[in-house]
């Protein structure tokens, strides 16, 4: 079937858009990492005079980097954990029962979601700091928590509405024991919603910044704080774009791993037959 003209030019324009997007950032950013700091890169030239991966090592050697990375990549899984865990029941609630105003509370559960960051951030703070709690990793873990935990509940309501009824009343009918009966009609509906929930967490805990820099200012950095610090009154670029790039490629990579994830949820396991 051959395709019509208009879609031909629709799908050129959108390739270019995302081109232009997608592959322009990224590229800017690694020329600019690459830029040897013997020799700027400024105008008229149109490539870097010299490219090599001294601001790499730079980076790594003389800045809290390593740090920032261990703590982003330490609090993102336990968040991702920690938010799962706690949107269950929330979620079966949503996804499997019925009861008065559950329009109203599902609203609510994601009423948080449009606070800014920063306002969220100062009061999750404040609120901390009156009770005594100075422990800035767990604080800010907690506060990963339940500043993500809407979306967790979001994605997870999803996942249990899905469960059929008829295939968890066989199982019960069939003698199965309550883990048996959720290892058999509910895992493996939930298993994509679960990392699903887990992995969008896990990408937005890293790239948090306000909790991180109200409630861990100035002692505990995360790469959001560092980035920023680049980006505010100290601004280097080559080096903004080194956090920066160290922050997004893994988080594309994930993104691409949760698009597969959710790809290969087979109808079979939603149905419950297989």
């Amino acid at each position: 079937m051959r395709k019509s003209p208009f879609n031909t030019i629709l799908s050129g324009l959108l390739i270019a858009v995302m081109t232009v997007w997608l592959a322009v950032p990224f590229g800017m950013a690694l020329l600019w990492s690459l830029v040897d700091p013997s020799q700027a890169w400024s105008y008229p030239d149109i490539l870097p005079p010299k490219l090599s991966f001294e601001r790499w090592s730079l980076m790594w050697d003389s800045t809290s980097l390593p740090i920032a990375m261990f703590n982003s990549y330490s609090l993102a899984p336990m968040a991702g954990v920690g938010a799962v865990l706690l949107a269950m029941p929330t979620a079966y609630a949503f996804g499997r029962l019925e009861f008065k105003g559950k329009a109203v509370w599902q609203t609510l559960v994601l009423v948080p979601l449009i606070m800014p960051g920063f306002v969220t951030a100062i009061f999750f703070a404040s609120l901390l700091f009156s009770m005594g709690f100075f422990a800035r990793y767990p604080a800010i873990l907690v506060g990963h928590v339940v500043m993500l935990l809407p979306y967790a509940v979001r994605i997870l309501s999803v996942s249990f509405s899905l469960v059929r009824q008829d295939v968890v009343n066989a199982a019960r009918d069939l003698g199965a024991s309550p883990i048996s009966v959720f290892r058999v009609a509910y895992l493996p509906v939930l298993k994509p919603g679960i990392f699903a929930a887990f992995l969008i967490v896990f990408i937005l805990s890293i790239e948090e910044f306000a909790l991180a820099f109200v409630v861990g200012s100035p002692d505990f950095t995360t790469i959001p704080t560092i980035l920023y610090s680049y980006l505010g009154y100290n601004f280097i670029r080559p080096n903004a774009a080194v956090v920066a790039l160290i922050l997004v490629v893994p988080n594309v990579i994930l993104m691409l791993i949760l698009e597969r994830l959710l790809q290969s949820a087979n109808p079979a396991g939603i149905s419950g037959k297989g």
